[in-house]
């Protein structure tokens, strides 16, 4: 059975951090439609005055965030103790669990291209350890499809296996197409999928998406991606809804109110972390 399109969201310009700009796709409002992705920003500059100023020493917990770096560079900083860096087609992906304090600097670059998406932690996982991974090239599997390629970030495609996300599931590639291609992607027909344009204008189901655009997508066992004129990069991610209840506040994603008044008053007391204190 085909997949088609639910919703389509198309991001709009912002400034987050210290004066980042950057396109904001998924934020809180789109939380229940795109369960488990609570935010998508993507950043897409090639001047470097966008993005210099980073993001300063800020707080997690909750979720787990996860950077795809296509052209540029990132440098991350932990309360575990983590310092790391990751350029053209790295990732790092952080489980903020029960907490964690970081800063991620984004140095000049000839362009920086890339996505950060906060996947959701389960109820029962919310408090779990912090940890921080490294997802290098040498990492991420690049797989010759129809038309293009896809590169296998995390989870299954066809035997191959990418990154094993140790809560949340998460099948996410990175399929680049050729002008004038298609592609069809087979899943599993109860996922939650959903699909960004990363770069280009693509046909997402046979309807026209425009770049930077989110599509969520009904349910399906086979999704028909089609470039147009121009390189499209496709942005898929396939995991499983928690269809619970969320309270968010800025940084810090929990169930119910009084969790996330609870992490704001740990915050404000010094014990918000749990586990590694070393920054």
């Amino acid at each position: 059975m085909k997949r088609t399109i639910r919703e389509k969201v198309t991001g709009f310009r912002t400034t987050d951090g210290a004066g980042v700009s950057l396109v904001r796709v998924l934020g809180n409002t789109t939380v229940e439609t795109y369960d488990p992705i609570l935010m998508l920003d993507s950043f897409d500059s090639v001047n470097p005055d966008d993005y210099t100023a980073g993001f300063p020493l800020h707080p997690h917990r909750g979720i787990e965030t996860i950077s795809l770096i296509v052209r540029g560079n990132m440098v991350h900083k932990d309360s575990l103790g983590n310092e790391d860096a990751i350029t053209d087609g790295e990732v790092q992906w952080m489980t903020a669990g029960s907490g964690i304090m970081h800063e991620e600097n984004l140095p000049a670059s000839e362009r920086m291209l890339g996505v950060q998406l906060w996947l959701n932690m389960s109820a029962k996982d919310k408090m779990a350890p912090p940890a921080y991974y490294n997802i290098g090239k040498d990492d991420i599997e690049e797989i010759s499809i129809e038309g293009g390629t896809l590169r296998l970030i995390s989870g299954n495609y066809k035997g191959h296996t990418g990154f094993k996300p140790k809560y949340q599931p998460l099948d996410y590639y990175h399929i680049r197409l050729d002008p004038n291609t298609k592609f069809t992607v087979e899943m599993e027909e109860n996922k939650s999928v959903m699909v960004f344009l990363l770069l280009g204008d693509a046909k997402v189901a046979g309807e026209l998406v425009k770049v930077k655009t989110a599509v969520k997508l009904t349910e399906g066992t086979s999704l028909d991606l089609e470039a147009l004129d121009e390189e499209a990069q496709i942005l898929f991610l396939s995991s499983e809804k928690l269809e619970e209840p969320i309270s968010w506040g800025g940084p810090i994603v929990m169930n119910t109110k009084e969790e996330l008044n609870l992490a704001f008053k740990e915050l404000r007391s010094g014990d918000f972390l749990k586990q590694g204190v070393n920054y």
